[in-house]
């Protein structure tokens, strides 16, 4: 076989699918090479999208033009907004999925896309010519041939998995681990390291007791797409139980045989999301710690313990769970297990996920050392996007800090490195108040439309948006109220009443005042004549309430953007400058900043050392 595409994909989770989907989008003729088509887009972990700041991420995927929130909003079995009692800058979506309909719906957006093409099999060999990748080869040994290649292989690459003092290559349970490309990588130079990730039991919902247990609901109505509005119909609950003293007691037994502390798991593992063993020895104080019983879909009785990753022999795992409130009489489908995988430093990356050692080959996900669908998702569009840019017009993507959370994602990554699992928090984002959840679309969606991924229907849908938005703040900038109109509501909300007469607009401004309430009893959408939905009235009560803040951070982010304007050149000699730190210089040149604003993010990189840099560049 001799067949030639653009693009070649190799892996197809969350990244992969991302990633394939833009490209081919775009006009590349894609190629997806994964182990099994059955497994396309698989939760491997929790069956969940979204939660603190990486809903915000599912949303600026949605507004770039990828399909993880279509996707989500399709199998949602519950929605709720996370931090609803903190500002709007931290208010972050997140989804129940049915985990089995999920992978079905990724895999009919895929193959209805006539630009995408399959193969399944594993690749062990990357071809490379004078540093450019020309395609892959696989275990059948048949060549593909590319302009581009992008690695988004999770975990699969020498994946182990440990359960107890027991170990097996794998990549997922069940599932082979792949060979040969690390191995290549390597010798080409590539900084290569081991993470660990895990993943708890699976329960027989059928064996649970719910009736002692918390229930948590589900909200009406919540969305992760622009292009729709959500109603949930079949909503499923979860529910909250806890370890005890006698839990920990039993998993302590098993600390003898655990492969984390007894030397077999080398690789780092997520500090935010540590294994029950891992929580029981950090905060030996605590007395019992909070998990969640997650329906796995709607037409299966398999319950995902959120909580209680564990690699741990099973025996262990077993009589500890049986000692968990409602698990009393629980049956296991298969036990919690930890993973081994090899990752690459991201530091080795440009801006637009393309290596530096090797042209025209791109990274994407786990193997960058992050966790999470919604990171790798992200890094898959860029990925997609970049790949089609650089073969098609050598052109590149780039999103900026003040841009997205994807923005802030990649530049942590290829700026900072990392030395455990990265997850994205609000707090990692400096303009999080400009990075909401409610303006994804405002911020990305024109940009997208430039190069060609959003499609025109998800520009019009913005547009019509922010024409509504525009009218209804003029309107609520020119209209005046008098107080007999308005002061018996403003006495009901216990705010203060008028004694003249006040613009709607600053009436808005007061803390007390909900502009969605306000507009119904004002009945504004007649007065307007136009549909006013839920999400522009709140986005526009954001931005009246906290138009002095956001208006700072945009002007503290347009200060940072003048170091961003400032290109270093690609070969720039640090060490011939005599006045930088030896730390600085030898950071500067494995690095290798793209622009002074990047330099000045990276660890052991002084500001002396920035005002050098600026005097050589004439600043």
């Amino acid at each position: 076989m001799n067949v030639k595409y653009d693009i070649i994909v190799i892996g197809a989770g969350h990244a992969g699918c991302e990633a394939a989907s833009a490209a081919a989008n775009m006009g590349s003729k894609v190629l997806i090479i994964t182990m099994d088509m059955t497994k396309i887009a698989q939760m491997s972990c929790n069956p969940a999208m979204g939660g603190i700041a990486k809903g915000q991420i599912i949303r600026e995927i949605d507004a770039l033009g990828g399909y993880s929130g279509i996707v989500t909003d399709k199998t949602m079995i519950q929605f709720r907004m996370l931090n609803r009692s903190k500002g709007p800058a931290m208010w972050s979506p997140r989804a129940q999925c049915d985990r089995i309909r999920y992978s079905i719906e990724w895999r009919k957006i895929l193959e209805n896309n006539i630009n995408i093409s399959f193969w399944q099999d594993t690749v062990n060999e990357l071809l490379i010519e004078k540093n450019l990748v020309i395609g892959i080869k696989t275990n059948f040994n048949i060549k593909f041939f590319s302009k581009a290649v992008i690695i988004s292989s999770g975990t699969f690459q020498n994946g182990f998995i440990h359960i107890g003092r027991s170990g097996v290559e794998g990549g997922r349970i069940s599932e082979p681990s792949s060979k040969g490309v690390s191995d290549q990588l390597k010798e080409f130079g590539f900084n290569t390291g081991r993470m660990k990730t895990g993943t708890p039991a699976r329960i027989d919902g059928r064996t649970i007791d719910f009736s002692g247990l918390e229930e948590q609901k589900s909200e009406e109505f919540g969305n992760f797409s622009y292009l729709h509005k959500n109603k949930l119909i079949n909503k499923m609950s979860c529910y909250i139980t806890y370890t005890n003293e006698e839990v920990h007691r039993i998993l302590e037994k098993g600390f003898k045989d655990s492969p984390l502390y007894i030397g077999k798991i080398k690789g780092i593992g997520p500090r935010y999301c540590p294994s029950i063993e891992d929580k029981i020895v950090t905060f030996h104080t605590k007395k019992n710690h909070q998990l969640f019983l997650e329906p796995e879909g709607e037409n299966t009785i398999e319950y995902y313990l959120n909580g209680f990753s564990s690699s741990l022999p099973i025996d262990i795992q077993y009589k500890a769970i049986n000692k968990i409130k409602g698990l009393e009489e629980a049956k296991l489908f298969r036990p919690g297990y930890a993973i081994e995988y090899d990752y690459y430093n991201p530091t080795q990356l440009k801006n637009t996920l393309e290596t530096k050692i090797i042209s025209n080959l791109f990274f994407a996900g786990q193997i960058n050392g992050t966790t999470g669908y919604e990171e790798a998702a992200a890094q898959g569009l860029v990925a997609g996007i970049n790949a089609h840019l650089k073969i098609k017009s050598n052109t590149e993507f780039v999103l900026n800090r003040d841009e997205g959370y994807i923005g802030v994602l990649i530049d942590d990554l290829i700026t900072k490195g990392v030395d455990e699992p990265y997850r994205m928090f609000t707090s990692r984002a400096e303009y999080r108040i400009l990075l909401r959840q409610d303006n994804a679309d405002e911020r990305l969606t024109q940009k997208s439309f430039k190069v060609g991924l959003a499609s025109s229907e998800r520009l019009n849908i913005y547009l019509d948006k922010k024409s509504k938005k525009e009218s209804l703040i003029k309107y609520l900038r020119d209209t005046s109220i008098k107080p007999n109109e308005i002061n018996d509501y403003l006495e009901k909300n216990g705010t203060k009443i008028l004694s003249q007469s006040i613009k709607i607009y600053d009436l808005v401004s007061r803390p007390q005042i909900n502009l969605k309430e306000l507009a119904k009893y004002l009945n504004l959408e007649d007065n307007l004549n136009i549909k006013l939905d839920s999400e522009i009235l709140d986005s526009i009560n954001i931005y009246i309430k906290y138009f002095g803040y956001i208006l700072r951070e945009h002007q503290i982010a347009q200060k940072i953007k003048k170091l961003e304007d400032i290109i270093i050149p690609e070969n720039f000699e640090y060490k011939k400058i005599h006045s930088i730190s030896t730390e600085g210089k030898l950071k500067l040149n494995s690095i290798k900043p793209r622009n002074l604003g990047q330099a000045t993010r990276i660890s052991g990189v002084s500001p002396s050392d920035i005002n050098v840099l600026l005097i050589h560049m004439g600043r």
